[in-house]
């Protein structure tokens, strides 16, 4: 049985208020800081060791969301009650000498599309505003069942429709490198948290860069696997119909380390999502670099990246050959037309179909940012159904010209976004979303692709780079993520 938070931000906070003070000693809070800046992986292994308690860990993180979250408004129902007792019966299994799980003790957080059982979960919208689902996601419940425990739900844009957060019903999510700007969307809430170290592993989606962005934004490592892969089963609102290929429920982390740790969790059949492929998991640990072959570009012809951006791609370009492996400047064939394919493929009926499913739950207003998004990437409609069908025609010669492109190669790398976090309200400006096709490009394809921090750009935001592999193979994508991070240092935590 899960907590049943209200929406109140008092409550909200005071329910934080006793973790807050477990940090007030200096002892205690230099104990906690080891704590919350550690990965998921190293929390593992400290629980099972019984260097840490499990009590010790969730409370450390409880403390570090009620510190950063009123800056941030990241963490938007906290379940610090039943955390806490899942915290005490994870430790009191390991002294009855049960074997630990997996994620044995370790804390998570979960984005606000993917439904928590006794927890709100709102998707961003005034309709869902105090729903409370019975079950959790399929995703949720296997991070579950190997032992993580859940802190909390994070923010989203409404309907998860826009590359940053904001909504009606919890405000909006600050980047914690830069409280101007937007820590990104979908899952801007889990960026937001996890680079603030109030979670060591969030679990989102990414339905075109809606992981991959915030981790860009934030100076994480993301998982989005090959669709396919990890059921969505329970996630709000359930991908249906011709487009639901390019959603993926995804992970995001500090190092791609943990996102390995993860993937085997939450991947792999529910016989409820009957998109998912019961397809083997290889180990990235066994993946050899030396004498893979790797494409890169730096610019995709429809947007050019900032200096600094293709300055990343051409180092980690080095980095790749400096490994061994045979390197190639080559664009992926109608990269430029990505941005302009997913447009066609998500414009249908213009947004009718969204509004009236919005009126349907009960949704009276939609928030300005998806007024806008649906002002700028639904309308027009498709004129009829014949140019609508043209649209996913184009879609498919998309994918086969980019799978043909793929096979003389074991990976791509190109940059996430070719510019770094904007400001707070611009994520429509249309210079940014021509931008946007750089991501969306392997949500069309399906393709696995992990985001990784390289750099700072001068206004000192994270900067970070993408590769992508093979359809399932994971593993590459994670082990030249590893490989990024080995050489330029990864994450790096913001001054809060």
């Amino acid at each position: 049985m899960h907590d049943t938070p209200t929406i109140d931000r008092r409550t909200l906070l005071g329910g934080i208020a006793t973790a807050a003070a477990v940090a007030a000693s200096p002892a205690r809070g230099t104990e906690a800081n080891a704590i919350t800046a550690a990965s998921a992986g190293e929390l593992a292994e400290a629980i099972r060791s019984r260097r840490y308690s499990a009590v010790e860990v969730v409370e450390a993180h409880l403390a570090r969301i009620a510190a950063v979250n009123p800056r941030l408004n990241a963490v938007v129902q906290v379940t610090a009650e039943s955390a806490r007792r899942e915290a005490a019966a994870a430790d009191a299994a390991l002294a009855r000498g049960e074997a630990p799980k997996p994620l044995h003790g370790v804390p998570v957080t979960i984005k606000d599309t993917l439904e928590t059982a006794g927890v709100i979960c709102t998707g961003g919208t005034l309709g869902r505003a105090g729903f409370v689902p019975k079950a959790d996601a399929t995703a949720v419940a296997r991070l579950r069942a190997a032992g993580a425990i859940v802190l909390g739900k994070t923010n989203v844009p409404e309907l998860a429709g826009a590359l940053e957060t904001d909504n009606l019903v919890y405000g909006r999510t600050n980047n914690p490198y830069d409280l101007a700007r937007t820590p990104g969307g979908s899952s801007g809430g889990e960026a937001a948290i996890v680079a603030a170290g109030g979670s060591p592993l969030g679990l989102g989606t990414d339905a075109g860069g809606s992981i991959r962005v915030p981790a860009h934004y934030c100076g994480l490592a993301a998982l989005k696997p090959t669709s396919g892969r990890i059921p969505r089963t329970g996630q709000f609102p359930r991908p249906m119909g011709a487009r639901n290929s390019v959603f993926h429920v995804s992970l995001i982390a500090r190092r791609v380390d943990d996102l390995a740790l993860a993937l085997p969790v939450v991947a792999g059949p529910d016989f409820s999502d009957y998109t998912i492929v019961d397809m083997p998991l290889r180990d990235p640990r066994a993946v050899v670099l030396r004498g893979m072959k790797l494409a890169y570009f730096d610019d995709d012809g429809a947007s050019a990246p900032t200096p600094e951006i293709a300055a990343a791609i051409r180092s980690a370009a080095r980095a790749f050959a400096e490994a061994g492996l045979a390197v190639e400047e080559r664009r992926l064939p109608d990269a430029d037309k990505a941005a302009a394919i997913y447009y066609d493929m998500t414009r249908g009926d213009g947004g009718a179909g969204t509004r009236a499913f919005l009126r349907s739950i009960g949704t009276d207003r939609i928030s300005p940012l998806f007024e806008q998004s649906l002002n700028s990437r639904a309308a027009p409609a498709m004129p009829d159904i014949t140019a609508a069908l043209a649209a996913f025609n184009r879609w498919d010669a998309f994918r086969n010209a980019q799978l043909a492109f793929l096979h003389g190669y074991d990976a791509v790398l190109s940059p996430v976004l070719p510019y770094v976090a904007p400001p707070h309200g611009t994520s429509f400006d249309p210079v940014l979303q021509r931008g946007a096709g750089y991501a969306q490009n392997h949500n069309l394809t399906g393709w696995p692709a992990v985001a990784v921090r390289v750099g700072t750009s001068p206004e000192g935001m994270p900067i970070g780079l993408q590769v992508a592999a093979h359809p399932w193979r994971e593993d590459v994508a994670l082990a030249l993520g590893r490989h990024l991070e080995a050489s330029f240092g990864g994450f790096s935590p913001p001054a809060l």
